[in-house]
């Protein structure tokens, strides 16, 4: 397996870098990264499955390589939702499995709800998440739970324009030693971890990434306000998803603790957790084996 990636222009404009491997006519599985690593997050699963399935992971718009607009405003959610759809037409893929996690997860959760049938454009025919909370059950947490609040004051650092300057001098490690306090990096090998070192000194990368945060509706409060939902609070009106749908979280996650999985039943028709014990956040490579079992084991079910 190369992971050697192509460059793919969007209809919108946006350039992505792409790895897309396995056969043509196979299943599609679209991988998603999160914060602030890239498509690598998934070498241990397309390493896997790519004889079997046509895997296509993507840098997202304002990582690495990929396109990385100044304003905040090119970062909102639907486009970056709109950015696959995109891709996955460019590629020739009519129909597809979103795969995601952290902010990746994130988005794949807006494209399974975008792309499932009925409700949406029936392009998405199955949805695996890896330790990426539910939009409409996370704001909850955030607004009521202490601890999901405390493991997410960092969001509140990353959208802080004062720190502007740390990042410019140090680049985008100098914002992570300030602000993050969950990371497990001694899980990871000396080879990716210095991969990732040398890209988070791209200045324009790092405003990217930071960008997702700063685009972002959900709303962290302070430490010292309420723990309870706002007067006006509207939940997120959003149907129920009803493509099969496997949640795989790390139940050691500082930052996601496993309270985000509380209520998934209600809101998802089809829907398999795999809990992961003894894991941290970055789940599918500190525990690459036991996410390729429950995706195997998925994929096979649902096939």
């Amino acid at each position: 397996m190369s992971m050697e990636q192509t460059r793919v222009t969007l209809a919108n404009g946006i350039e992505l870098d792409v790895v897309d491997e396995g056969p043509r006519d196979a299943p599609v599985l679209i991988f998603l990264h999160g914060f602030p690593e890239s498509h690598r997050t998934w070498r241990n699963q397309i390493a896997h499955f790519s004889d079997r399935y046509r895997c296509i992971a993507p840098d997202q718009r304002g990582y690495r390589g990929s396109s990385k607009p100044r304003e905040v405003s090119e970062y909102t959610p639907d486009k970056l939702i709109g950015d696959i759809f995109l891709l996955a037409a460019e590629l020739g893929v009519d129909d597809f499995t979103i795969v995601g996690h952290d902010w990746g997860g994130a988005i794949a959760w807006g494209v399974a709800l975008a792309g499932q049938s009925g409700a949406g454009t029936g392009r998405v025919s199955r949805c695996i998440i890896a330790n990426a909370p539910h939009p409409a059950i996370f704001q909850k947490l955030l607004f009521t739970d202490p601890y999901q609040r405390e493991s997410s004051q960092y969001m509140r650092g990353f959208r802080n324009t004062a720190n502007d300057d740390l990042v410019r001098e140090k680049g985008l490690v100098g914002i992570l030693m300030k602000e993050v306090k969950w990371d497990r990096s001694s899980g990871m090998d000396d080879e990716e971890r210095n991969k990732l070192l040398e890209e988070w000194q791209d200045r324009a990368a790092a405003f990217g990434m930071l960008n997702w945060y700063r685009a972002s509706p959900v709303i962290v409060p302070p430490m010292d306000a309420p723990f309870e939902l706002p007067a006006d609070y509207k939940a997120p009106q959003l149907p129920k998803l009803t493509i099969p749908t496997l949640v795989i979280w790390a139940m050691d996650d500082i930052a996601l603790p496993p309270g985000n999985l509380v209520g998934m039943e209600d809101i998802i028709d089809d829907l398999t957790i795999e809990q992961v014990a003894g894991c941290g956040h970055f789940v599918p490579w500190e525990a690459p084996q036991k996410v390729n079992a429950a995706m195997e084991a998925f994929l096979g079910r649902t096939a």
